[in-house]
């Protein structure tokens, strides 16, 4: 029995431990396992970098096929136009044939020549080879044309102009129809030469020819998007109508002056036509010379023809009307599909020619007005427009009012001898004034170009240099002689002012204000110990020095009692 119980009271214990320990009665709570240590992420692998998609590989230049295939044909083609050239050249001087027979066979070789290369490009492959043989006879027809016209006076000039601009024609449409740059290049300056090849003179028909044949070239070019062309085409025809505008602005200047204007725009649109086909982010060097150099001859030109005929005012007005010109060309192609580096051109192009044309019509302060309201105005496209690179233009033309304004109506000088004239003076010096604040107003605080404080200087300085010169004016200044009293104002001048200046940047702690201050006090001692001392007699020298030592005593007590020394 008492096993019995024993066992059960046994039994009941290990019951009863177990269920302590499920109900954590009794015992202390199991420790926590401990927390493994955080394992730290490797670091992603480095990824490889992407290599840049390779540019397509230029073949590799087969020698064998550019001797073979191009060399050979265009080499052959010249020998064949020398040959029919050293068979006449013989036959004339054996004289086997006479001159409409060695004409005829001319036109007939060239006529064999061209059919021939024309029949195996168009049936047996397009080859290099008919091209040369092609491009060889429209050569030959032109030097055809040549003998016929010029050398042996069988054709009027009218009637070799009518030849020369049918086998134009003809070789352009090959041209174009074959998409070949070397035939086209071939007819059209066979073309534009065609009044000097027939030896047509200076005529109104020869121009009227070449106009024809411009017309024709800018076409091509504008649609086959030839840009070599433009400048080709003004290479060769610019000097011919130079030549007649030369012989013909004695009786018509009217009429050169609207050929000049003509042939000035076909050259425009020979440039922006291209670049409207063509559209870029970058300035061509094509496009820009073309434009350039056609702005600059005619307004050079135009100018030349007026002036020479005794109307300097229609000259100058010439040359402002171009500048006009190109400016509305430039803030009209702006917003345009053309480039912005076009329009920008046509704009600092415009600026620059205006420029001239304002230095020949005016003189003294409206010549200084017309730069700084220029400098102002550039200034203001350039901050709409955001290119900055006008601000270097706005840059050129005030540096240009301050320096006329400078030597002729306010040169230094006057700060000894006085002023020529108080009116030009006092406008000229104010316009350049008002022209620097307002471009520090335009610009603003964040500009590389212009810096706004720069500018504020150097209105201040500007502003400075009027008051000394007025003060040297007022105070009995005279030309060709050196006044005490003058001298001794100016030097009270720059003192009173520099000392009032440093008390107001005391007051108000401003730095600048006590730096320039300072900066007018020293010039003051300058100008009394090397100038003063030099050149006022004893009396005037007593009182400059003994006023400018009581201003110096006054402003170095006040600077040092009233500065603000920061802790």
């Amino acid at each position: 029995m008492e096993a019995s119980v024993e066992s059960r009271l046994s039994a009941l214990e290990e019951r009863l431990a177990v269920v302590e320990s499920l109900l954590r009665v009794g015992a202390p709570a199991p420790a926590a396992p401990a927390k493994p240590p955080a394992v730290p992420r490797p670091y992603p692998p480095p990824q490889p970098v992407r290599p840049a998609a390779p540019r397509p590989a230029r073949e590799p230049l087969d020698l064998e096929e550019l001797l073979g295939g191009r060399v050979l044909g265009w080499v052959g083609g010249i020998a064949v136009v020398l040959a029919a050239v050293f068979f006449l050249v013989m036959a004339v001087h054996n004289g086997w044939i006479d001159q409409s027979t060695r004409v005829v066979l001319a036109f007939v070789g060239s006529a064999l020549l061209s059919a021939c290369g024309i029949w195996l490009y168009e049936r047996k492959g397009k080859t290099q080879a008919a091209r040369a043989a092609v491009a060889a006879g429209i050569a030959a027809f032109y030097a055809s044309v040549t003998a016929a016209t010029a050398v042996y006076h069988l054709v009027s000039p009218a009637g070799g102009l009518v030849a020369a601009g049918l086998v134009a024609a003809a070789a352009t449409a090959l041209a174009i129809r074959w998409d070949s740059r070397e035939l086209a290049g071939i007819a059209i300056v066979g073309a534009l030469l065609a009044p000097v090849l027939v030896n047509a003179g200076e005529s109104t028909s020869s121009l009227l020819f070449m106009t024809v044949a411009l017309c024709a070239a800018v076409g091509v070019l504008i649609w086959r998007r030839w840009s070599w062309l433009g400048v080709l085409a003004y290479a060769i025809t610019a000097p011919q109508a130079a030549v007649w505008l030369d012989n013909e602005r004695h009786e018509r200047l009217g009429t050169a002056l609207v050929v000049t204007g003509v042939f000035w725009l076909l050259y425009v649109l020979a440039a922006l036509g291209y670049e409207l086909r063509v559209p870029t982010t970058k300035l061509r060097v094509s496009s820009a010379s073309l434009l350039f150099a056609n702005a600059s001859l005619t307004a050079l030109g135009g100018w030349a023809m007026l002036d020479a005929s005794g109307n300097h005012e229609g000259a100058t007005a010439w040359v402002i009307a171009v500048a006009l010109a190109h400016a509305v060309l430039g803030f009209a192609t702006l917003r345009a599909r053309i480039s912005r580096e076009v329009a920008a051109l046509l704009i600092a192009v415009g600026s620059a020619i205006a420029a001239v044309g304002l230095a020949l019509a005016l003189d003294g302060p409206a010549l200084v007005a017309g730069w700084a309201a220029e400098s102002v105005l550039i200034a203001w496209v350039a901050r709409r427009s955001g290119d900055g690179r006008g601000y270097l233009a706005s840059a050129a033309f005030l540096t240009a009012a301050a320096v006329h304004a400078l030597v002729f109506e306010a040169p230094p000088k006057a700060l000894a001898y006085g002023l020529a004239s108080v009116p030009q003076a006092v406008v000229a010096l104010v316009l350049v004034i008002a022209a620097c604040a307002a471009l520090a107003w335009i610009v603003g605080p964040a500009e590389e170009v212009f810096e706004q404080p720069m500018l504020v200087l150097a209105a201040i300085v500007f502003g400075l240099y009027l008051g000394s010169v007025l003060v040297v004016e007022l105070a009995g200044g005279h030309p060709g002689s050196v006044q005490q009293h003058a001298q001794l104002a100016l030097s009270a001048f720059w003192a009173v002012l520099g000392f009032g200046a440093l008390v107001a940047g005391l007051m108000r702690d401003r730095k600048t204000l006590r730096l320039g201050g300072l900066a007018l006090l020293g010039l003051a001692v300058a100008k009394v110990f090397i100038v003063d001392l030099a050149a006022l007699q004893s009396a005037y020298r007593v009182v400059s020095f003994l006023a400018l030592g009581l201003l110096l005593l006054a402003g170095a007590f006040a600077y040092q009692r009233m500065r603000k020394v920061a802790p």
